[in-house]
């Protein structure tokens, strides 16, 4: 339990940090699957991993997260951030960064059935529309 305490102790801006990394790695994971050049490969991968797509991502599991997940997700979105890329909004940059704060989150409390689960399912429904 005290793993779990520290894990929401974690400032949201160090939770996004791990997740953008796991999401990237969950996205490379699944790719990794097909076969194609490494180039064809980094090319899908960033239409996955940018802030338009996460915050699409979100929008579908957000119905089956759980109060202490929309919590996660809120305290990362909601989070003071300084540079928003050109290519998306303001909103889908919060969005985004919520949606890596929850994956970060879910990581570091070692909570890797959820977190794939999550994953999975937004995955599946993002693949059918790119």
């Amino acid at each position: 339990m005290d793993d779990i305490m520290d894990v929401r102790l974690k400032s949201s801006s160090t939770l996004a940090f791990v997740g953008d990394a796991i999401f990237g790695l969950l996205v490379r994971e699944k790719l990794a699957n097909r076969d194609m050049p490494l180039k064809k490969l980094h090319s899908l991968s960033v239409k996955y991993v940018n802030a338009t797509s996460q915050s699409k991502q979100y929008e579908i599991i957000k119905n089956i997260l759980t109060e202490e997940e929309t919590e996660v997700f809120k305290r990362g979105r909601n989070a003071k951030v300084s540079n928003i890329p050109k290519n998306s909004s303001v909103a889908e940059y919060h969005t985004a960064t919520g949606l890596e704060t929850l994956f970060g989150y879910l990581y570091l409390k070692k909570d890797y059935d959820r977190l794939n689960e999550l994953f999975n399912i937004a995955f599946k429904k993002i693949s059918e529309e790119l």
